[in-house]
């Protein structure tokens, strides 16, 4: 079997400017997973009430339960040096991560790519339905960073099996 890919994910305050990561979320090699809660920073304050009703992480609990953007960033650097992660919103979560690291003033010491990059066009005119297929097989909660790249990670081996 191909070896797993990692994925990532990455919620957001919102969408659009002034939109802000919340929480990364991890898919590793071996299926382990890691999910980090992000303190909002001071400048950080676009907050979108439909967002927060999808992901279901309000701001009051970021500041309770999130981390500093710096202590992530050493985290993310320490379990992902030198990789590549993938992501199903890679424009958007690209953006996330680069305004994470830029706010704690530190270098992204792996690679974001998409996750078509991943497959041929026949496989990826079949990754909605088998993605489908697979939340309704696992029952994953989804809109919480590591659950979504769970799905992800196992909608790529049900495509990678097909």
């Amino acid at each position: 079997m191909d070896s797993l890919p990692i994925i990532i994910d990455v919620e957001a305050s919102g969408f659009g400017e002034g939109s802000y990561p919340i929480e990364v979320g991890l898919a590793m090699e071996d299926s382990s997973s890691h999910c980090f809660l992000i303190k909002p920073e001071a400048g950080w304050q676009h907050w979108d009430e439909n967002s927060e009703k999808l992901h279901g992480v309000s701001r009051a609990t970021l500041f309770e339960h999130g981390r500093d953007a710096k202590d992530i960033c050493a985290d993310l650097n320490q379990l992902l040096a030198g990789k590549t992660v993938y992501s199903d919103g890679w424009s958007y979560d690209q953006t996330w991560l680069h305004l994470l690291f830029n706010t704690a003033e530190q270098l992204m010491c792996f690679r974001i790519q998409s996750l078509v990059y991943l497959f041929d066009e026949s496989q990826m005119d079949n990754w909605h339905s088998e993605k489908i297929a697979m939340l309704e097989k696992t029952q994953i909660k989804r809109h919480r960073a590591s659950n979504d790249a769970l799905l992800l990670q196992r909608t790529y081996q049900a495509i990678r099996k097909s």
